[in-house]
């Protein structure tokens, strides 16, 4: 699979156990909140998939035994491959993607994203 990141929505990443605004403004989105809830704050393992540093950034990071992904880019749209084989070979996981809605934009639909589950393994690069 290939990783999308785009700057009109703020990319969460699974790692960075902060709140950007005031509790109260994510009540409309309990949803997206609850992966503030779900991570972790101990890792077992971290991952640079690919970065430049100042423009963009793919990490992978382990919680006994689940990983998690992020990207963030600067004000650049870019679409970067994501190379999945730090997964267990031969173990099927279940991936809830947090992402920008098509029509998200920075400045005019800035809180437009997406939840969605998808099947992956290691072999899918």
């Amino acid at each position: 699979p290939t990783l999308g990141i785009t700057p009109e929505h703020t990319t969460i990443l699974p790692f960075t156990q902060m709140i950007a605004d005031l509790p109260e403004n994510y009540e409309r989105h309990l949803d997206a909140f609850q992966f503030i809830r779900d991570v972790p704050v101990d890792w077992d393992n971290t991952k640079i998939l690919a970065a430049e540093p100042g423009n963009y950034i793919l990490t992978a990071r382990k919680a006994k035994p689940d990983w998690y992904v992020g990207a963030i880019t600067d004000e650049k749209s870019r679409n970067l491959p994501l190379d999945l084989s730090f997964l267990e070979p031969g173990k099927t996981y279940e991936a809830v993607i947090y992402r920008d809605a098509s029509n998200a934009d920075w400045d005019t639909n800035p809180e437009a994203y997406v939840i969605e589950k998808k099947t992956v393994t290691r072999q899918q690069n």
